[in-house]
């Protein structure tokens, strides 16, 4: 075995004398980080909004006419009437139920902590996506 070793050892030296050192072309660099760039490329993800601007002009016009509508036309008596015991008789329902201050807190500052929260990861993945 150690004369075979030997016999592999000499050829490898005489292989690796006999080849030359190879030397990249010289806008090897550039050629590299072009392609690096194309690849980068085709992995950025643009950003796009789960509601387009059209569906929100939509249902803003939406809302604005809905609004109008029950201010202009359900003012008359007898549907103040009708709403007058709808109220009551949703009053009469959960007259009946008592939150602590717990319970009241909760509700009060988890909508606005859940805002708070929207708006900064919103900050945040619009730094994440900007080009």
């Amino acid at each position: 075995m150690k004369e075979s070793d030997k016999n592999i050892e000499q050829l490898i030296e005489k292989m690796m004398a006999e080849d030359k050192l190879q030397s990249p072309s010289i806008d090897f660099t550039s050629k590299i980080m072009a392609e690096i760039h194309v690849l980068e490329d085709k992995k950025l993800k643009t950003y796009k909004p789960l509601i387009s601007k059209p569906i929100w002009i939509l249902i803003g016009l939406v809302l604005v006419t809905l609004v109008i509508y029950i201010s202009l036309f359900t003012a008359s008596q007898n549907n103040l009437e009708i709403s007058k015991q709808y109220t009551d008789q949703i009053a009469t329902l959960f007259s009946g139920i008592h939150f602590s201050k717990n319970i009241l807190y909760a509700i009060l500052i988890v909508p606005i902590m859940i805002l708070v929260q929207v708006g900064i990861l919103k900050n945040y993945f619009d730094k994440k996506y900007e080009l």
